[in-house]
């Protein structure tokens, strides 16, 4: 009689193939589940799978993750976690393919992953032994669901069928057994409980601001045109954290250190003791390319950082900065940067509100003039005062540059797209933080440069928007715009990537007149 069952099958072999790897994929998938809702369980601050997705994030070579932000932008984050997830459910399918004819095989690939997984636990700021037990169930999970879904059957024709029903329906046990496991987690997870719990205390905050409207003649309210004052919501955000740390203003804490005179910690209160500055400024990410959008202008709150480095006292010899997130994410900042009288704050507020718990909540570091991955620590908690030649952080390993100073740019938000003849507003915006922009040019179709008008600044650490009226003829036109900073820098045509220091050239766009 011949032998019959889901793995062998009695006519197609690529078919019980193709289910034993199905069934891989669902062990897999019930393995993510069971350390998810353990991670909920225990009161993990972060799942196995999110560490993991850590890992990868900081592995990941500086240009591979450029590019990867370049083409999905803000939605590297979803991208890296789905990315593990698919990762973690493709080993599985191979595991089930192997669990009959290379069982020896597929056991070690399993405990591998799960040594991983666990490693990858470990060296996250918040790895514990909950974790370890989370990775070690996940693990053990996957193995046990394997060995029930993935076996040989009686050899018996009239009794295959029943056992192909049989198996069939632990299938679907599982997987329903997964959905719940899954969906248990995510109604469990303590961390959606702390993070409601967080918003509410960050509402109840009374701190010594004031919303506030963009000052008078900084807005040109062009339609279509994004407003100076970037409102908190769109705001860009660009960090390495797949979730933001949770961290009640009580519990915060800055702890200074290095080449300092005196060592300090600060806690929340410590800070709006020293009493708060407000500043208007532009922040602009390295990855933002010729014409981008990753670059903003709020009012920010803060101290100055420059008040903190005077009562611990720099010794001589420092030019650099450290700053540790609450993650483990690090940044070095130029000494100099902080202590030239720029407005370089521990910030605790956007536009006259908390900073929201995306952008750094309860403490960030902004500093004008620098890119974010050189200066804007979010959820901040260690300052060492050091040397360049000391250390390297977090970027500056994956071969960006060092101090990071903003170019000078400028941007065409109008017109994008086909318009009517007539007179036509050219308008965008221009940026040289804690330089300034002195003026803005545009041409038309390679012609002659034409100065545009340029609205209001508070300062010269934020973006200036300008205009220019253009007789629009019909025909398709190239329009290209190009910005001259205080120091009489004009921003260079030559296009150059991000990596290592941020992009050049000008923006250009094409636009039919009809």
């Amino acid at each position: 009689m011949p032998h019959c069952s889901v793995d062998s099958g009695c006519g197609d072999q690529n078919g019980a193939v193709r289910t034993r790897a199905l069934f891989g994929a669902l062990a897999a998938a019930a393995a993510i589940a069971a350390s998810q809702l353990a991670a909920a369980l225990l009161n993990l601050r972060e799942s196995p799978v999110l560490a993991l997705a850590q890992t990868v994030i900081k592995l990941t070579p500086g240009s591979t993750a450029e590019s990867v932000i370049s083409v999905v932008g803000k939605n590297d984050k979803p991208l890296a976690v789905i990315s593990v997830l698919a990762g973690m459910v493709l080993l599985g399918a191979v595991l089930g393919r192997w669990w009959l004819q290379r069982r020896p095989l597929a056991l070690a690939g399993a405990v591998v992953a799960t040594g991983l997984v666990v490693a990858a636990v470990l060296s996250r700021p918040y790895g514990s032994t909950g974790g370890v037990v989370a990775s070690l169930l996940g693990g053990a999970t996957l193995v046990a669901v394997l060995h029930l879904l993935v076996r040989e059957e009686p050899e018996a024709e009239a009794s295959a069928g029943v056992s192909r029903r049989t198996v069939l329906r632990m299938a679907g046990a599982v997987a329903v057994g997964t959905a719940l496991a899954g969906t248990g987690g995510e109604v469990l997870a303590a961390r959606h409980r702390r993070r409601r719990a967080l918003e509410k205390v960050r509402a109840a905050l009374k701190l010594p601001t004031r919303r506030v409207a963009a000052p008078a003649g900084t807005d040109l309210r062009l339609q279509g045109q994004p407003p100076w004052l970037t409102p908190n919501r769109d705001f860009y955000r660009i960090d390495t954290a797949l979730t933001p740390p949770l961290i009640e203003p009580e519990d915060w804490s800055l702890r200074i250190h290095g080449m300092v005179e005196r060592e300090l910690t600060i806690t929340y209160q410590d800070l709006l003791d020293r009493g708060l500055k407000d500043a208007w400024i532009t922040l602009c990410c390295v990855s933002n390319q010729v014409g981008g959008d990753l670059i903003s202008t709020t009012l920010f709150s803060g101290v100055p950082m420059k008040t903190l480095l005077d009562e611990v006292g720099v010794k001589p010899g420092a030019d650099a900065l450290l700053s540790t997130s609450d993650d483990g994410w690090t940044c070095g900042t130029p000494l100099s940067a902080l202590t030239d009288g720029r407005d370089a704050l521990l910030a605790v507020a956007m536009n006259g509100e908390a900073l929201p718990v995306e952008h750094g909540f309860p403490v960030r570091q902004v500093v004008p003039g620098l890119y974010g991955y050189v200066s804007a620590t979010k959820w901040v908690r260690e300052w060492e005062v050091t040397r360049f030649a000391d250390f390297e952080a977090y970027w500056t390993q994956r071969g960006w540059g060092a101090k990071g100073p903003v170019k000078t740019q400028s941007r065409i938000d109008l017109p994008l797209r086909d318009v009517a003849a007539g007179t036509v507003p050219i308008a965008g915006v221009a940026w040289a933080q804690h330089t300034g922009i002195a003026k803005v040019e545009v041409r038309v179709d390679d012609g002659e440069w034409e100065q545009a008008d340029l609205a209001a600044v508070p300062n010269d650490d934020t973006w200036v928007q300008w205009k220019l009226e253009w007789d629009a003829l019909p025909g398709d036109h190239v329009i290209e715009v190009r910005a001259t900073d205080k120091s009489g820098y004009t921003q260079t045509a030559e296009r150059s990537d991000v990596l290592p220091d941020g992009a050049t050239g000008h923006d250009r766009v094409a636009v039919s007149v009809s």
